[in-house]
């Protein structure tokens, strides 16, 4: 299915604010409730709109302190890189996980409370991932810009 540009204005309005009622998104994107509603069911349905969440705030839930954590395994085998997928995912402080091209294997985002917080995650978990060989922890100072709509 290809999306028109009704389809592309629903999506970025929901994007911005999920919790919208219908009634409301069908004002904004210019189509009567009904019509909007089933847009809404076909893109759910045909994979466009994945889930929906709250996002929370870092401060308040007392984690305002984010590191990014390269890690290189020691080798490539399947095995290797199943047992230390299936490991981080995990860890409750973890909050995204990828897999790279470049000098690291594995690019980790993680939250803490602080300093001190991150360094017992280090230990308590990361420091005991399998197959890791080397691993490298930069932390963020401040976000200057932060946001979870893709490009519509």
């Amino acid at each position: 299915m290809s999306l028109d540009a009704t389809d592309k204005r629903i999506l970025k309005t929901l994007q911005r604010k999920g919790r919208m009622p219908n009634a409301e998104l069908s004002e904004v994107v210019n189509l009567s409730p009904s019509a909007c509603h089933r847009r809404v069911q076909r893109l759910e349905k045909d994979g466009y709109i994945r889930d929906y969440v709250a996002l929370l705030d870092a401060r308040k839930m007392c984690v305002p302190t984010t590191v990014f954590v390269e890690i290189t395994l020691q080798g490539q085998a399947d095995e290797v890189l199943e047992a230390f997928e299936k490991a981080v995912r995990l860890i409750p402080d973890v909050l995204e996980c990828h897999l790279m091209a470049g000098s690291a294997d594995y690019l980790l985002k993680v939250v803490a409370e602080n300093t001190d917080d991150f360094a017992r995650i280090h230990r308590q978990y990361l420091a005991r991932l399998p197959g890791v060989g080397q691993m490298q922890s930069s932390f963020a100072l401040r976000t200057v810009f932060k946001t979870t709509a893709l490009p519509v």
